[in-house]
């Protein structure tokens, strides 16, 4: 009797079974690196426009801008243009400052879950965020 040769049928699903592990396992791991690189956006949109509020700040007689309405005249500070958020493209948190602008605290909502929302004076909803608040 003449042996062919070849796979069994177990030896296949065995196989096929540890490739659907393998690729599992990469799908999460690529949303995870996705949100964290959201996240490092949105830090960076932040820190830029932290400064762009600094520099306003020097321009206008040692004030701030007072209402989220008054962020377009930030443009001129901004060189790529009025921050978004990466994912939905909506506009960042801009709650009213607690005095009229002689200080200011702008947010982002963070997917990952390590933001600094402690270290601001911000109300905000549910979440970890990410703020900037006023450097003088």
């Amino acid at each position: 009797m003449k042996k062919s040769r070849g796979f069994t049928l177990m030896e296949l699903l065995i196989v096929i079974a540890i490739i659907a592990i393998l690729v599992s396992v990469a799908v999460v791991s690529y949303a995870l690196i996705q949100k964290k690189s959201r996240d490092s956006r949105r830090v960076s949109d932040m820190k830029a426009a932290q400064s762009a509020f600094e520099q306003y700040y020097a321009d206008h007689n040692s004030s701030y801008p007072s209402s989220a309405g008054d962020l377009t005249a930030l443009s001129t500070y901004l060189p790529a243009g009025y921050p978004t958020d990466p994912k939905n493209t909506d506009p960042y948190i801009y709650p009213a400052p607690t005095t009229s602008a002689t200080a200011y605290c702008y947010c982002a909502l963070l997917e990952s879950g390590s933001g600094n929302s402690t270290n601001a004076n911000c109300t905000l909803g549910t979440g970890t965020y990410y703020c900037v608040k006023s450097l003088q």
